[in-house]
């Protein structure tokens, strides 16, 4: 174990005789993570979820993620809770669950960047990085020189990623914008929910779901300008707004408009384009049940005893099925009702047909599948000892994900960043933080 929490730090013989910079670099090479993009450098000016998402990212793949947060306050979710990690003791910390789901993997630097010494510790951050992530209001950054055209004189190969919420042009440009109101602009809303006939309302999903596709969005787009780099030798200015994204990401149901000319109406668990494919009440709850071909319908029938299904006219082939919903979707209630979720989990899933039950999250992380995967892992952290985290899915044959650093502290790595990126001494470090510089 290193000196910080939560770093690990290997040194071979061939470290140990390796001149003092070279050295530095190899002890730097080492506590990052060695996954696949090993060597990148990453600086974060993004908070809440959207950016902090994509920089997580980064840092799972292996990339070396500063986050720079405002000193006192910090990225805003350090706030959104309870509940808040529990210390050794088990009295809460000031470290938010939300916070602590986007975050780990980096290391947080308190610059203010209203100070015109903190614009310049910024920038020459950014003369040493690959990719600057922020989400700032547009506009914002340029009245403080941290803008793309400020920093690529400083830095011509940087890919600069900026999030916002309607992009960077366009009538709401200037606009604010939260996930929830992206998901009722964007359509989603308008598709999400019990049918209006059944005296349903729109309703959002559960989680930040067009923030975290926007994060997505924002790693791809940034690992396909580091890509193209690598032929041109230059970087480039990336612009992504939620409501873009929000629009993308709608897949089907906006080609069902666009080809059909009928915007979609909210079907609660139902699949616009498929049936059955929805969740059915059993004698005890409920199971999602998804048959995406004539095959699987055949199966299908024959298991609930109804094997003559699959010849009916008004059935036997998807497109009938969707026409004849309201036909057949009480006949399959009618016939589940007769056994348990986990009996018919059982019976489906011999029969090949896929289906599963409606978990909780406690059910979720108790499942053998998730836990065989190790999609719950620990962490050390300096205040409660572990955090609990929820691990990337992404599998790498040669490259495997590493997760050493928890979600940072405040302003815990600043001055081993500073001193370590920039070569600032202890005394200019001292100066800065009696200033609120940092």
């Amino acid at each position: 174990p290193g000196p910080v929490p939560g770093f690990f730090w290997v040194f071979d013989i061939e470290c140990r005789r390796a001149p003092p910079a070279e050295a530095a670099w190899l002890a730097r090479k080492q506590r990052i993570m060695a996954g696949p993009l090993t060597g990148i450098r990453v600086l974060d000016l993004s908070r809440i979820l959207a950016g902090p998402w994509a920089t997580q990212v980064f840092a799972d793949y292996g990339a070396e993620v500063i986050k720079v947060e405002r000193p006192g306050h910090g990225d805003d979710t350090r706030q959104w809770g309870p509940p808040y990690l529990a210390d050794r003791d088990g009295a809460p910390t000031g470290e938010s669950a939300y916070y602590l789901g986007a975050n780990r993997g980096k290391r947080s630097v308190t610059i203010d960047i209203s100070s015109p010494e903190g614009q310049a510790i910024v920038r020459r951050l950014a003369a040493e990085s690959d990719v600057v992530v922020e989400n700032f209001r547009v506009g914002a950054l340029a009245r403080y020189g941290l803008d793309h055209a400020a920093l690529s004189e400083v830095n011509p190969r940087l890919v600069y990623c900026s999030i916002s919420a309607f992009g960077q042009d366009g009538p709401l440009r200037d606009g604010p914008g939260y996930d929830a109101m992206i998901q009722a602009m964007g359509g989603l809303m308008s598709i999400t929910g019990p049918p209006e006939e059944e005296g349903g309302r729109p309703q959002k999903v559960g989680v930040a779901i067009a923030d975290i596709m926007t994060g997505m969005y924002a790693v791809t787009a940034v690992l396909a300008a580091l890509l193209e780099r690598e032929r041109s030798g230059e970087g480039q200015y990336i612009d992504l707004a939620l409501l873009d994204a929000q629009v993308a990401w709608l897949a089907n149901q906006n080609m069902n408009y666009l080809v059909g000319g009928t915007p979609p109406r909210r079907q609660g668990t139902a699949h616009p384009n498929i049936v059955p494919y929805q969740a059915f009440a059993t004698q005890d709850s409920y199971i999602m049940i998804a048959v995406g071909n004539d095959r699987q319908f055949a199966a299908f029938a024959g298991l609930l005893g109804h094997p003559g299904w699959s010849d009916d006219p008004r059935f036997a082939t998807n497109g009938a099925r969707v026409a004849h919903r309201g036909t057949l979707v009480p006949l399959i209630e009618q016939a589940l009702a007769g056994a348990t979720t986990a009996e018919w989990r059982t019976r489906l899933g011999e029969a090949g047909i896929p289906c599963g039950p409606i978990n909780d999250l406690a059910e979720v992380f108790a499942e053998p599948q998730v836990q065989h995967r190790g999609m719950r892992f620990d962490l050390p952290h300096p205040l409660a000892g572990t955090v609990p985290m929820v691990a990337n899915p992404a599998r790498y044959s040669r490259t495997p994900l590493e997760y050493r650093q928890p979600p940072p502290l405040l302003g815990e790595h600043t001055d081993e960043v500073l001193g370590e990126v920039l070569g600032v001494d202890a005394e200019q470090l001292a100066a800065w933080r009696r200033d609120g510089i940092t």
